[in-house]
């Protein structure tokens, strides 16, 4: 049976889209039928760091009013044959989402992918809502700061309340928290909250850590989800996600300050 997993928060800059591509792609790399779903219209960035933006002809947007039909706009990864992508409508608003329409193209995805990952946009209006409505799993992306967790937390309510599965009575949303943008050294000078303060304050079991890498920009100016850089922390943090969410047990890394040899003590490099 397919799921249909959320990617959300409720900050923005917290790291989904990158999260949605790299979980995405991480899941297709074992052989898993993937789609990601860019569900922020009017802005789309998730074709841009999957490397396909010259590639959208038609978007979520065309298939949900009937515009054009899934399979035109379906874009096949370049890297990874067992993953697609539903960019979103750059020249819409997020009321063109409508929930009929979108639960019609989830259902018709559900027949041909086994993981269907809707990468949310920030905040919790339409869009956002629209992305974790008919979620079976959540990603809950959360940065180690007060205000990233304390919107996170926000969010949290929100799928308690208002998705189908609450309005139908069944088993709650299993959620997962991921903490991004992580940084040791901070979090030790006590700059940033420990995951054990964000554990504290969510209280929802956590899936991974993933360090502050300057490979994150660099990788989705190159459009290739950073998960495929496995010499970066933070494409070998993302993989760790993947099998956690898969089953696999694999310790937390990346956790620690960074220790220094001689010389980069001695010059300060």
């Amino acid at each position: 049976m397919s799921k249909i997993i959320v990617v959300t928060s409720g900050k923005g800059g917290v790291g989904k889209t990158t999260t949605s591509a790299s979980f995405a792609t991480g899941l297709a790399l074992r052989g898993h039928r993937t789609v990601v779903i860019d569900f922020d219209v009017g802005l789309r960035n998730l074709d841009l760091i999957m490397g396909c933006e010259r590639r959208v002809v038609y978007d979520f947007v065309n298939v949900i009013q009937g515009e054009a039909k899934l399979q035109q706009a379906l874009i096949r990864d370049k890297h990874c044959p067992e993953l697609y992508i539903l960019p979103a409508s750059q020249t819409r608003d997020k009321e063109a989402l409508s929930k009929e329409g979108v639960g019609e193209v989830l259902e018709t995805l559900r027949e041909e992918f086994e993981y269907i990952v809707c990468d949310s946009p920030a905040g919790i209006e339409r869009g956002a809502q629209m992305a974790m409505y008919y979620a079976d799993e959540a990603l809950v992306v959360t940065n180690p700061e007060v205000s990233s967790v304390r919107d996170s937390d926000r969010i949290l309510g929100i799928m308690d309340a208002k998705s189908r599965r609450a309005e139908a009575g069944e088993d709650p949303i299993t959620k997962h928290l991921l903490i991004t943008r992580y940084i040791p050294e901070r979090v030790a000078a006590g700059e940033m909250l420990s995951i054990d303060d964000v554990l504290e304050l969510l209280a929802i079991p956590l899936i991974g850590v993933v360090p502050e890498s300057e490979s994150v920009l660099q990788a989705s100016n190159a459009g290739i989800p950073v998960i495929h850089d496995k010499d970066s922390t933070s494409g070998q943090a993302y993989d760790d996600v993947v099998a956690r969410f898969l089953g696999e047990e694999r310790p937390l890394r990346f956790l620690e300050p960074e220790k220094k040899g001689f010389l980069k003590r001695l010059f300060g490099t």
